[in-house]
């Protein structure tokens, strides 16, 4: 199992793009779609869906562009389905002072295991950050997406609509911190970490 990431986007958003010898999943496609295509298309692969760890703004800029690029479907999860659709729950009227607009998602994340062409993954639900924030953990490849959830030595910001600081620890104590300390988290934001240094050195939440 393969992850390209890219910083993206008016905010720099990490947009993973996981892959295996065939197929590709994008998740928080911030921007520059063009970039994504063109890095899809030297490798040679086949673009399976777009995943979304949550619908701020700045991870969902170049959604549009891709589905219909690649005839595919978007997945989020419930709690923010109408998100996409409303540029003041994504945020973008405040933030940019333009709308970010992006037609409703064909799917819904529901936490368990999930497979897409030939990518099996874990969806877990880690509110905080907003309520319907997810994680995807790639058990055999020992790597968690941690959308904005968890950054190196950092967490999600708490102070938007939606956001709830005791959620956000639950959802790194008791869901993210139980990985195996090897395990690589690939973050919204910023560079990757590890489970166990986070365990340790993280400033807001250690163990």
């Amino acid at each position: 199992m393969n992850v390209k990431s890219m910083s993206l986007g008016p905010l720099g958003t990490n947009c993973h793009i996981v892959y295996d010898d065939q197929h590709a999943i994008i998740v928080d496609p911030g921007g520059e779609a063009a970039t994504i295509i063109d890095y899809i298309q030297k490798e040679g692969l086949t673009t399976a869906a777009i995943l979304l760890t949550h619908a701020h703004f700045d991870h969902i800029g170049a959604v549009e562009d891709l589905r219909y690029h690649y005839n595919v479907d978007v997945y989020i999860h419930e709690a923010e389905a109408s998100w996409l659709e409303n540029p003041h729950l994504n945020r973008s009227a405040l933030f940019t002072g333009e709308s970010i607009i992006t037609k409703k998602a064909e799917q819904l994340l529901l936490p368990g295991n999930m497979t897409i062409g030939e990518i099996q993954f874990e969806v877990i639900h880690t509110p905080g950050h907003s309520p319907g924030s997810v994680s995807f953990i790639f058990n055999d490849a020992s790597f968690v997406i941690s959308g904005d959830v968890l950054f190196f030595q950092g967490i999600g910001r708490t102070d938007l609509p939606g956001g709830n600081g005791k959620q956000l620890e639950e959802s790194i104590k008791d869901k993210l911190y139980k990985l195996g300390d090897n395990f690589i988290v690939y973050p919204g934001h910023g560079p990757n970490t590890t489970i166990g240094n986070e365990k340790s050195n993280n400033p807001f939440f250690s163990v």
